[in-house]
């Protein structure tokens, strides 16, 4: 048997927003195994202890540029909030944005290495850590070009999108934008969802089924009703449009004849564990090497 620590107990809570206690039993039964204390709780609490997916955990900003069929969705992550407001990492960021669409790079290290401003990216990006006394990362970054349209909406600095559509008016695909920073799909369609996730979503269901204590064939009907209630909440042409929620996306767009072909999200943070200072072990530290000194 695994031993349980408070620490241990404190990330499933933060996880979760489940109660100590409870968190404490789920790690017992999965025997230490986070992932596995996670589903538990999903499954005793319902979709209270999914709320991790809305923290972010990271800080940093999203920035978006686009020029004719050509457009950049980036991601630059550091340190602190004080930080992500910084005119010189602002202006950074922009700039990564604007290399992404002109240059193309194929990954973050491609982008790394192209010139700015008589340096390197990663130079550049080096001296402004120097500068400021925080460490900055690029982390990810999304390139369109088509012979479509393009349109992106920023939500502060924090969560951006960028889609790409046909037809309709220039409206039309920032209110999708816009949709989709608010209602976060996973997917363009349910049939898009990726399997894992469903597969999740699945055996999440399967255990509250069981302990229902229903018939087989009543419990089955229960899983699949879950898993395509789930299919329609993340798939965004399933979803009910924002803007007027007795229509979904799918016919809002019907109705404007406009396709959307693509979209990428970003969230700043998103999956990223933040770093999580202990205090007073601290500051214990610094007065006992202080007294060595």
């Amino acid at each position: 048997m695994a031993a349980i620590t408070a620490a241990m107990v404190g990330e499933l809570r933060a996880k979760t927003d489940a109660p100590m206690m409870e968190c404490k039993k789920a790690l017992t039964e999965a025997d230490g195994d986070m992932a596995k204390a996670e589903e538990i709780l999903r499954v005793k609490l319902g979709n209270k202890a999914s709320k991790a997916a809305s923290r972010i955990t990271a800080e940093g900003v999203v920035t978006a540029h686009i020029a004719g069929g050509i457009g950049a969705l980036v991601e630059v992550n550091c340190e602190t909030d004080f930080v992500s407001k910084n005119d010189d990492f602002l202006n950074f960021t922009k700039h990564m944005a604007q290399l992404v669409a002109d240059k193309n790079p194929s990954d973050v290290a491609a982008l790394s290495a192209l010139p700015m401003d008589g340096k390197t990216v990663e130079e550049v990006r080096s001296a402004l850590i120097g500068k400021i006394g925080e460490n900055m990362s690029i982390r990810r970054f999304q390139r369109f070009e088509t012979s479509a349209k393009l349109a992106s909406y920023l939500h502060g600095t924090r969560i951006g999108v960028m889609v790409e559509y046909d037809g309709g008016e220039e409206q039309v695909g920032k209110d999708v934008a816009m949709h989709i920073a608010a209602m976060k799909p996973v997917a363009l369609s349910s049939t898009q969802v990726p399997a894992d996730l469903i597969e999740k979503e699945r055996s999440v269901a399967t255990l509250k089924a069981q302990e229902s204590g229903k018939p087989a064939d009543i419990a089955a009907k229960m899983v699949e009703g879950s898993v395509q209630k789930y299919l329609k909440e993340v798939s965004l042409l399933d979803q009910a449009f924002v803007k007027n929620d007795k229509q979904t996306v799918e016919q809002m767009l019907k109705s404007a004849n406009t396709t959307v072909k693509a979209f990428t999200m970003f969230i700043v943070g998103e999956g990223i564990e933040k770093r999580q200072d202990d205090f007073a072990a601290e500051v214990a530290a610094q007065v006992a090497a202080a007294k060595k000194s």
